[in-house]
């Protein structure tokens, strides 16, 4: 199914991996870096922008250890920790961190916040003043905006930056020795390009990060900026099928990844997403399953019922991002392993 869809160009090339009962049962590699056929061949050790992916990889999971930590209270106002946020609206000064973690902060999905930045200084300057798109709490709209300023408050709160952060408190602890931020120059022939970008970077870009929000910030951000393999990933998922061990206690882990029961129809948990119907997950993960999308063709889903996880990486993003094929092979791609795992009912 997946070299048929790199034959007809819904991405250059992808890596999966899919764990079942504790065990790392495929990870394989297929396609190449560009739709060039003399361009490198993707490995099942290739490292992939996860673009938001990050958002559950590194953030969410920041502010689970914090959360359990006794250190992040989810019902406080978010002005608490940034008063830089309060401004003019008064709306502004409800909004707490639960809000922003459940994508119901009221805040847009995007802004093209590095059109008018030229530093992560300025560019969070512009996100403290993003107005409201809604009243908070009354409707679920995923929004960058909303986890650019979670992580800022989460390193606020933390004392220290994202990337250090992660890299003692989760990526070490689970041997995710390929995961991290700007990856170093030497990594690059293992990176497959996301995009040759003519109209903001001017460059082919490979190696450093997409989302250009993230860009903009130095390649580390809340949103996105994260790199990784597909076996990376499957060491997450099994800290996440193992109930969180060993960098969380379960009952964190179910209360993050628990759908949330407003704003009313949400598909989203804390941080997470859960899969709605029709999903990008397919149709037999279970209804305690979560997982997440990246914009550069990344996923994730896990299902703690079925003890399994998928994780699929392209580069579907190459060459100019209009490509969205993938919208098809992704949940195709999830019930055909599914049915070959015979976990379907």
């Amino acid at each position: 199914m997946l070299a048929d869809a790199v034959k007809q160009k819904a991405f250059p090339g992808a890596a999966i991996a899919v764990t079942h009962a504790g065990n790392v049962i495929a990870l394989k590699a297929l396609g190449r870096f560009t739709y060039d056929t003399t361009s490198p061949a993707i490995e099942a050790e290739s490292i992939f922008d996860l673009a938001s992916l990050t958002k559950v990889v590194a953030t969410t999971p920041v502010a689970m250890v914090l959360y359990e930590r006794g250190l992040l209270d989810l019902e406080v106002p978010v002005i608490g920790i940034l008063p830089e946020f309060r401004g003019d609206d008064p709306r502004r000064s409800e909004i707490t961190f639960r809000q922003l973690l459940a994508h119901s902060s009221g805040l847009p999905a995007y802004e093209r916040l590095f059109l008018r930045s030229k530093s992560k200084e300025e560019l969070l300057h512009h996100a403290f003043a993003v107005p409201l798109n809604s009243q908070p709490g009354t409707r679920a709209e995923y929004s960058h905006v909303g986890f650019i300023l979670l992580g800022v408050a989460l390193e606020r709160i933390a004392g220290e930056p994202l990337e250090r952060f992660c890299q003692r408190e989760i990526f070490g602890p689970l041997g995710m020795f390929h995961t991290g931020y700007n990856p170093p120059p030497s990594s690059r022939s293992k990176i497959p390009p996301t995009a040759n970008d003519q109209t903001f970077r001017k460059r082919i870009i490979q190696g450093e990060v997409q989302d250009e929000n993230a860009s903009v910030m130095g390649g580390v951000a809340p949103h996105a900026g994260l790199f990784a393999t597909a076996s990376d990933l499957a060491r997450f998922a099994h800290a996440m099928l193992n109930g969180g061990a060993p960098i969380l206690r379960k009952e964190t882990l179910s209360f993050f990844t628990r759908r949330e029961h407003s704003p009313a129809g949400t598909s989203r948990a804390l941080g997470w997403d859960t899969p709605s119907s029709p999903s990008q997950s397919g149709k037999y993960f279970s209804p305690s399953s979560f997982g997440h999308l990246g914009y550069t063709g990344t996923s994730l889903w896990i299902d703690p019922e079925r003890q399994v996880s998928i994780t699929l990486l392209t580069n579907r993003t190459w060459p100019d991002c209009s490509n969205q094929a993938i919208k098809e092979v992704r949940p195709a791609f999830h019930d055909a392993v599914m049915e070959a795992l015979g976990v379907t009912l």
